[in-house]
């Protein structure tokens, strides 16, 4: 049953029987009006009272940032300690004042106490050693930083060779928003993006099987927020950990706004063999290029080299000298001219 109902439920017996209960000591046909009347009332204003409040208190709180509230429940513990202290001497007052001054002077403190904090506490939290930042370096030995995962990175795959490699020190937090965006992808009625969706449950069900890295599947929410990548990157800055993409907007935006991201086509571009003017290499020309003349060959990591004169070698493999390489937005292309300029072929035609 919806928890919303049961609240209703209970909230329509317990004020029911409330009402019924002063109805009938009031006598006459109260204990109806009131029993039917206070019934009706809890089952309007129940859900408010319990499941709606709790669940609106626990999407407040995952919105806060952690250093806030640790902030926040140090200024309190320091306010309460002081108007215990001088709640003592000030209760000896004389009349009204001993009575309401105690609680005066604790609602003022407490206030006073969270405000400062609030505006001042980073710089203690720092100090004591207590900020997100120093108990997260404190802890990244053991452990390492926890990972924000984004939708893409999932489809994409790789991650899961990652994961086997042992590369990723820390945990991988897979929020519940990033899961439901992957589910409503894998029930597109667009069949390219079904597929997609499904291959992103796949792997991330491989990583789970097959990989020592610890997956946590975190609730935190921003119910005032409705894109993903912007609930990403907000959870990035408020936890203060890295965003693990493949998506180029998320990777920008994320930058701006002062979150680390961890991209996986940036690690394979930076992966992939150096190579340097001069040097000399086998590669198979398979397709013309644009200019007049050249032909095209990809390494074994997907690198194009562009090949001047090697139109007429088309389908066949040379040996090609390096002559320049150019690194560009989508990736590094490699620039080449046959060897000696002779032309000669590696074996036969293919």
């Amino acid at each position: 049953m919806n928890p919303d109902m049961v609240a209703r439920i209970i909230g329509m017996v317990f004020l029911g029987v409330v009402g019924a209960v002063a109805g009938f000591i009031r006598g006459d046909n109260w204990l109806i009006y009131l029993g039917v009347g206070g019934g009706a009332l809890g089952f309007l204003i129940a859900p408010y009272l319990s499941t709606k409040l709790i669940k609106g208190l626990r999407s407040a709180l995952t919105q806060i940032p952690s250093q806030s509230l640790i902030a926040g429940l140090l200024g309190v513990t320091v306010a309460l300690v002081v108007s215990a202290l001088l709640t003592l001497p000030l209760s000896f007052l004389p009349g009204i004042w001993g009575r309401f001054l105690p609680i005066v002077l604790t609602i003022v403190l407490i206030y006073l106490g969270v405000t400062l904090m609030q505006v001042r506490g980073g710089e203690l939290l720092q100090l004591l050693g207590l900020s997100p930042a120093a108990l997260s370096r404190r802890t990244r030995g053991k452990s390492g930083s926890p990972i924000l995962v984004d939708t893409s990175a999932i489809i994409d795959g790789r991650i899961a060779d990652m994961t086997r490699t042992g590369f990723i020190p820390g945990q991988l937090v897979i929020p519940r928003f990033v899961l439901q965006e992957l589910q409503h992808v894998a029930d597109s009625s667009d069949p390219m993006r079904r597929r997609r969706g499904r291959r992103g449950l796949d792997m991330l069900n491989k990583i789970q099987k097959e990989s020592e890295v610890p997956i946590l599947i975190s609730e935190a929410d921003f119910e005032g927020i409705e894109a993903v990548d912007a609930k990403l990157v907000k959870l990035g800055r408020t936890w203060q950990c890295p965003i693990l993409t493949t998506d180029f907007n998320l990777n920008r935006v994320a930058e701006l706004e002062g979150v680390q991201v961890l991209n996986l086509n940036d690690l394979a571009t930076a992966l992939k063999p150096v190579v340097l003017p001069g040097e000399e290499m086998e590669i198979r020309i398979i397709q013309e290029g644009k200019e007049f003349g050249q032909g095209v060959g990809f390494l074994d990591d997907g690198t194009m080299v562009v090949v001047e004169g090697g139109r007429k070698f088309l389908n066949s493999r040379v040996d090609v000298t390096i002559t320049r390489v150019l690194q560009t937005a989508v990736g590094r292309m490699i620039f080449a001219q046959m060897k000696d300029g002779t032309g000669r072929e590696r074996g036969e035609k293919e």
